[in-house]
């Protein structure tokens, strides 16, 4: 098969796909589409949610991770990353001095704001028109209903940020490497797959 063929599936192709790799490889594309976006800022989907739940307040790293529903350590890299930029910095915690917090710093906050614009995360569904409210309740219950499979312990609910596109415990790093999950560039299947369910391995949270 020529790799122009891999690269662009038929319709017909894309229509017998099973439900999850179709969710999957949408979330995958979308989420290229809004890092190149926020690659102006230095930032990807997993940073840009950093700040924004930081808009919120100080958190720690481990309040972090649980909030966005990733690794420890991957929230770690993620911090390391937007202090080198100058939008988060750490310091202990004027209450408790024994807890390290992560806060905004005032480019972060207006980073966060420029970067994080509504209206250019919805405009990457424009095409959907009215067929986008039906989706988003589809996408949300989804999420739900396998948060609370993978953390029935109720310490996330998977509704993770708002509009910037954060994602799942499944995306990728903060250093934009994809963690297999989600299908590569030529539409194969990462190598966790589907779930017995036809779901995809984890969840993309918008």
């Amino acid at each position: 098969m020529p790799a122009d063929d891999q690269h662009d599936p038929p319709a017909e192709d894309l229509a017998g796909w099973p439900t999850g790799r179709l969710l999957s490889a949408a979330a995958r594309l979308v989420e290229h589409a809004w890092n190149a976006h926020l690659a102006q800022w230095d930032l990807n989907h997993a940073s840009l949610a950093v700040l924004h739940v930081l808009m919120g307040g100080p958190l720690t790293q481990r309040e972090l991770a649980t909030r966005i529903q990733v690794e420890d350590q991957t929230m770690s890299r993620t911090v390391e990353r937007l202090e080198r930029s100058g939008y988060v910095e750490r310091h202990r915690d004027a209450d408790d001095r024994r807890r390290i917090v992560v806060s905004l710093t005032g480019a972060g906050r207006a980073t966060c704001l420029r970067a994080g614009d509504p209206a250019v995360a919805e405009g990457l569904f424009a095409a959907l028109g009215e067929d986008l409210p039906p989706l988003r309740r589809a996408l949300v219950a989804i999420v739900r209903h396998h948060s609370g499979l993978r953390w029935p312990d109720g310490q996330h609910d998977g509704s993770g940020p708002g509009p910037d596109g954060a994602p799942g415990a499944s995306g990728p790093g903060p250093d934009g490497q994809h963690d297999g999950s989600a299908p590569g560039p030529d539409g194969a299947q990462g190598a966790s797959g589907p779930g017995p369910d036809g779901a995809p391995g984890g969840a993309f949270v918008q």
